[in-house]
């Protein structure tokens, strides 16, 4: 009897530690693809919202240096939005540390959208310098 006990509670501590592991949201905003951290703001940057919704973005970063960033599918109008995108790059091969300092304007016309790109840019990049 004893040893059924035993087992049920290493059976039950395992699936406690195997449920928590996979609960733990690290795994879905930061990841590595060869040499590259891909960093999604998905769920650090969810309260963030351009003209109709969030505005995810995923930053590749490689070398300590933005490779590129790349707008997430969200609810905003591809019209405006594809006029908000167009400052994703003006990150591109920039230093962590550079990029996470910089001050990016807007696009006019896009307000909402841009912005919102720009908060999920610095997150992200937050994120990254302190969980990297």
């Amino acid at each position: 009897m004893k040893k059924d006990f035993r087992f049920v509670i290493s059976a039950v501590a395992i699936a406690a530690v195997t449920i928590f592991v996979s609960a733990m949201p690290g795994d879905e905003i930061m990841s590595k693809s060869k040499d590259t951290t891909i960093v999604n703001t998905e769920l650090i940057a969810k309260d963030v919202k351009g003209y109709k919704g969030a505005t995810p973005v995923k930053i590749y970063i490689r070398k300590n240096k933005v490779v590129k960033i790349e707008a997430l599918p969200n609810r905003e109008t591809p019209k405006f939005f594809a006029r908000a995108k167009s400052l994703l790059s003006s990150w591109d091969g920039k230093t962590v540390s550079k990029a996470a300092k910089m001050d990016v304007d807007g696009v006019s016309g896009a307000t909402f959208s841009s912005k919102a790109l720009i908060k999920n840019v610095q997150m992200g990049l937050k994120y990254y310098k302190e969980h990297k």
